[in-house]
């Protein structure tokens, strides 16, 4: 069994994030449940020792405590995927599925927000938020369309990578705050694609198209 402590909450986006890789790796993990909304424990004492940005989500394996959702998703490929399939080694397919992390980290940032908005009346510009996180989603859907023509059906080579599991969960989230997903159509049938992965991992609001 595996020794993966994470420490997680349920509605968060980018705890989400770890989830689904560990089950797609088909890891074994113990979930703690971290109160963020309300109670804020991700920002208190016993949460900042382990991660002093006080966010969510943060893992400990053995002796390693790691936070930061790009750099667990990293690591877990590097150290449980052992046929290099999430993370390949080859130069241009690695800094493409890299390129994509970075992508989730700053261009869908606004998409994260505009959710935690909707649901938990965080503060913040709504209809910027929105619009960023709609442009994002643009870059996502002409690059699957131009993926599409070239029978490709993944973000970055010829299957399924981090980048995917990266990327999945801002766009099949954003229903919480208004997006009407037939606005993008490579993504939608992009997102069916991924639930239908082994081990794939949802959570409430991740929509299931019939």
């Amino acid at each position: 069994m595996s020794g993966i402590t994470l420490y997680s909450y349920e509605l968060d986006e980018q705890s989400y994030r770890a989830r689904l890789a560990l089950s797609i790796l088909g890891l074994q993990w113990t979930t703690i449940a971290v109160d963020m909304f309300p109670g804020e424990e991700q920002k208190k004492p016993p949460m900042l020792a382990l991660n002093p940005l006080g966010t969510l989500p943060v893992i400990r394996d053995g002796d390693l405590v790691l936070s930061g959702t790009a750099a667990i998703l990293l690591y877990l490929a590097k150290a449980y995927d052992h046929d290099r399939r999430w993370l390949p080694d080859d130069p241009a397919a690695f800094g493409a599925v890299t390129k994509w992390l970075g992508f989730s980290e700053t261009a869908l940032a606004p998409a994260v927000e505009a959710r935690l908005q909707s649901l938990f009346d965080t503060p913040g510009d709504a209809k910027a938020m929105h619009q960023s996180a709609r442009k994002a989603f643009r870059i996502m859907d002409d690059h699957m369309t131009a993926r599409h023509f070239d029978g490709k059906e993944w973000f970055v080579g010829d299957g399924p990578t981090l980048a995917d599991l990266a990327l999945f969960p801002s766009f099949a989230l954003s229903r919480d705050y208004g997006v009407d997903h037939d606005e993008y159509p490579a993504l939608r049938r992009w997102i069916r694609r991924v639930r239908a992965l082994k081990g794939f991992h949802t959570m409430p609001g991740i929509p299931d198209y019939h």
